[in-house]
């Protein structure tokens, strides 16, 4: 009795009630053992999605090329790379592909025949490194029975021939061809990818980013790194007006306010109103907008250029607010609206005085520059209730909540959106929160605790908006982890013509990482081993047309900037990266840009172009090797202690 503590033995009569038997405890034992010995799920990394949902889906769909290399495995040279072509296309989109070979195939019997072969052997295989019970939780409930006696059947062998060949044959005689193929195809991409890492920014450019945060609601397992672009939505959401106002500026800059109206719902008529009352007469010349001519409606531009301006003014004056109220930002060099010399059409900046672009602002009183006007106040106000009260937002932002945070450990890697802030000696930096110093772990776990604070703090409305400043921060402030630079100028791009003023000079970190005893100080930071833990990194693109390299001491840290951004894809000369980890080892993935959709099914196309081989596991990477297998390694300690308290007869069987 002496051996076992109170405490645990509070927790084994619990466990007792789940497994009353030594029969039950020894079973789930065995199972547990056994789920250790398999190989562990492919891990698919992806970062810098920026609202594009086309290459996002296709990306997504294709496992950065797993499915590709499982179609590769499984027939080798017994069918033709136009075929391998063809079947992957089909588990990518089976709905549209099915419907273009409905068009075209003059035997359809056949074709789902050979088709329906060919996918359960590579749902077999998918399949090989999961247990029954998983795969089982897997099935679509409508063809769960179906596709369990097809995977489990034995066509070679002669008594089972004929009922598994009956079992298709039955299914296209009545009718259910079409959906058994696309639910067998959804269950491969389902089994061939086991998790998804998303390392940060969702939002902004490009036009669909509700569109992929309903995606990613649906994944069966994923988690997201916040980036800086995730950030301010996330403020905008809890009811930043600097935050939403970035959200607004940033949608209009791109011609994304649909984003906003139709998305989300979110009202912009008052902001419109404004606009125009007080811009009329205004060419805007400094505001005209970053649109793609093919998905924009051009008629609407002179508007939303107005409304640009607008919400850009209004994001100035609150932003002044904020870094006045925290002197601990260090970030007086953007309180720039109070050196507007408007005679001499100037702004002081850097100790020098530069021409202005655009000196017009009706709404800002020179000498109480930062102070909203009443429309104003009014307008915000309107739209800040909207942006509380838009039920889609508030839903996708506490799935960011849930399912994020500002870094994640995951299987002894450390994954991060933007940088480990540091010297240019590669010290942690030492940055002011409240009063007090944080620097290394404890900064990004102090930032991601304000972050929390300023969307959950409800029932305290000061720490809540003290928070709410600090989320702002953590967008754009000189020492954050997810924003690396020592400024965001976006007032000199505005309105200085001298590109001098536009520099954002990048953290020390980046210049910093070809050495590996900084990435083995910054995996130490976070108690990871040395040896064989890697950082992977998105935010900055890799730029290959410079000759830069994503991966840094021997892939001890990866850059995997998606590049699914067409504004970065002329500078970086690709699509950008992304990363699979399987129990084979990993594997950095570079796209070529994606066309459409349509184009991908029309001529079984791709984006995937190239990988390159990171690391070779000597011996395959199991279960027991990653952080479920300690987890469940765990649960079999606390069940041997079950089994011997039912031993001893500390317990008694029921």
């Amino acid at each position: 009795m002496e051996k076992y503590m109170e405490t645990d033995l509070r927790y084994l009569k619990s466990l007792a009630n789940q497994y009353p038997t030594v029969a039950a405890a020894a079973t789930e034992i065995i199972n547990l053992q056994a789920i250790l010995s398999l190989p562990k799920g492919t891990e698919h990394f992806i970062t810098d999605i920026h609202g594009e949902y086309d290459q996002f889906q296709h990306v997504i769909r294709n496992g950065s090329g797993a499915i590709k290399r499982k179609i590769e495995e499984e027939f080798g040279n017994a069918i033709s790379a136009g075929e391998k072509k063809a079947i992957a296309t089909l588990i990518y989109y089976p709905e549209q592909k099915l419907e273009q070979v409905l068009k075209t195939e003059e035997n359809m019997e056949d074709w789902y025949k050979v088709s329906l072969y060919r996918l359960i052997r590579i749902c077999k295989s998918a399949s090989s490194k999961y247990t029954r019970s998983k795969v089982r939780k897997a099935l679509p409930k409508d063809f769960a029975y179906v596709i369990e006696e097809l995977l489990t059947g034995r066509p070679d062998v002669s008594d089972q021939e004929a009922y598994y060949n009956e079992i298709i044959r039955s299914v296209i005689r009545t009718g259910r061809a079409p959906e058994l193929v696309i639910a067998f195809c959804n269950l491969i991409r389902r089994l061939v990818v086991d998790h998804l890492h998303v390392v940060g920014d969702i939002f902004d450019r490009g036009p669909y980013p509700n569109l992929i945060m309903d995606t990613l609601m649906q994944h069966h397992s994923v988690d997201i790194q916040w980036g800086n672009h995730d950030i301010y939505w996330m403020g905008a959401a809890a009811g930043s007006r600097p935050c939403i106002c970035n959200a607004i500026r940033i949608s209009a800059k791109y011609g994304n306010l649909n984003l906003l109206e139709d998305g989300y719902g979110i009202n912009l008529v008052p902001l419109a109103r404004l606009a125009m009352s007080r811009y009329d007469k205004d060419p805007c010349i400094c505001f005209k907008l970053d649109y793609r001519e093919d998905e924009y409606d051009v008629r609407d531009a002179m508007l939303d250029e107005k409304m640009h301006k607008a919400i850009t003014v209004i994001q100035f004056k609150l932003e002044g607010q904020v870094i006045m109220k925290h002197p601990e930002f260090l970030m007086d060099d953007r309180l720039l609206l109070d050196k507007i010399d408007y005679e001499k059409k100037t702004v002081m900046a850097y100790g020098k005085e530069y021409p202005m672009n655009d000196t017009d602002f009706p709404t800002i009183d020179p000498k109480n520059p930062y102070a909203l006007t009443p429309d104003e106040e009014q307008v915000m106000e309107r739209i800040r209730q909207a942006f509380l009260k838009c039920e889609k937002l508030q839903k996708h932002v506490r799935f960011l909540y849930s399912n994020g945070g500002l870094y994640k450990v995951y299987n002894s890697n450390l994954l991060y959106h933007g940088c480990m802030p540091m010297d240019g000696e590669g010290n942690f930096l030492s940055v002011d929160v409240d009063g007090k110093d944080y620097q290394g772990k404890q900064l990004y776990d102090i930032l991601d605790n304000y972050a929390r604070k300023g969307y959950y703090a409800k029932n305290d409305p000061a720490e809540m908006r003290k928070a709410q400043d600090y989320i702002w921060y953590i967008w754009a402030g000189p020492n954050s982890p997810v924003f690396g630079k020592d400024k965001m100028t976006t007032f000199e791009r505005y309105f200085i013509e001298d590109k001098e003023t536009h520099k954002e000079t990048k953290n020390a970190y980046y210049s910093l990482l070809d050495r590996e005893d900084i990435l083995n100080k910054i995996l130490d930071e976070f108690e990871l081993d040395t040896r064989k833990s890697h950082i992977v990194n998105g935010h900055v693109p890799v730029e290959l047309k410079k000759g830069e390299s994503p991966i840094k001491c021997d892939g001890k840290l990866l850059i995997i900037d998606g590049g699914f951004s067409k504004a970065y894809q002329s500078k970086t000369g690709i699509a950008g990266y992304t990363l699979v980890a399987n129990s084979h080892g990993m594997r950095l993935v570079a796209h070529e840009p994606f066309e459409s959709m349509e184009a991908a099914v029309l001529h079984e196309s791709d984006i995937f172009s190239d990988s390159t081989v990171i690391e070779v596991a000597p011996v395959r990477i199991r279960v027991s090797d990653t952080d479920i297998g300690r987890e469940l390694k765990d649960q079999i300690k606390q069940l041997e202690l079950l089994l011997q308290a039912y031993q001893d007869g500390i317990i008694v069987e029921k």
